[in-house]
């Protein structure tokens, strides 16, 4: 079920969040909020399709409510202290549930989503970064992401539109990270941050061992920057995406580019 397209340069985009496939036995436990899907990573792979020449893509299409693959196996906070969702949510990212009363998945279900879902997508990104690292000495995992600018229960304010996270420096060699923070820093109309509300998810902080030769990057996009509204039908806008792909573009090239 994991989509994986193999090219040959060092360089692996991860897609997480894309995915809109809830199995109908699932899907009949969600309420109507749950079913909606609101917090998709809407049209990522649409975004960043033929940017970039050689390059290996990994996307499950599963949604992150049956089980959510950029969270910890064992259920531990990214995030300690601040409002976040789980391996399985029970909320949306607004804090309203999304199962219907009585559905809540217990922790055997979730211990079999997690073999079904969530260790299948990690080992098929896992096998990807150390065929290009047997193949370049590196690799480069840039994960993609993105989230509504406005979201009280997750963040106060507006969400810059470029979020890069590394986990403070600690997930990619930092001629990685300053390549990619020069990129946003002259993108012109966009704002950036680099280890802000975001800070890498759980597959850059696992993936992330520039000591090894394995260096991984998150980028979460703020939706506005790409969609005509950050409400249904999430339509994606041609017009701001395609000024946005040439930002991004110039940072997989930039990626790409890079060498130890």
């Amino acid at each position: 079920m994991i989509e994986v397209v193999q090219g040959g340069g060092p360089l692996v985009l991860g897609l997480p969040h894309t995915g809109t496939y809830v199995p109908p036995e699932i899907e009949a436990r969600l309420n109507a909020r749950g079913r909606a899907l609101a917090d998709t990573d809407w049209h990522i792979e649409r975004l960043y399709d033929g940017l970039v020449s050689d390059v290996t893509t990994v996307r499950t299409p599963v949604h992150r409510y049956v089980i959510d693959v950029n969270r910890s196996p064992d259920g531990e906070s990214l995030y300690p202290g601040q409002n976040t969702t789980g391996l399985v949510p029970l909320t949306d990212f607004d804090g309203l549930p999304i199962w219907r009363d009585g559905e809540v998945p217990d922790a055997d279900e979730v211990e079999e989503r997690r073999v079904a879902y969530h260790a299948s997508y990690h080992a098929a990104l896992a096998a990807e970064m150390e065929r290009l690292r047997a193949r370049h000495g590196f690799a480069i995992l840039y994960d993609c992401h993105s989230i509504r600018s406005r979201i009280p229960f997750l963040f106060d304010g507006v969400l810059p539109d470029l979020n890069i996270g590394t986990n403070g420096g600690a997930t990619c060699a930092s001629g990685i990270a300053a390549a990619v923070e020069a990129v946003c820093r002259k993108a012109d109309g966009y704002t950036s941050v680099t280890n802000g509300r975001f800070k890498g998810g759980w597959t850059t902080r696992h993936y992330g061992r520039p000591d090894e030769g394995l260096h991984a990057i998150q980028m979460e996009l703020a939706q506005s920057a790409y969609l005509a509204a950050e409400a249904p039908p999430w339509t994606y806008d041609e017009n701001r995406a395609e000024t946005l792909r040439a930002t991004l573009r110039t940072i997989l090239e930039t990626l790409s580019a890079w060498r130890p």
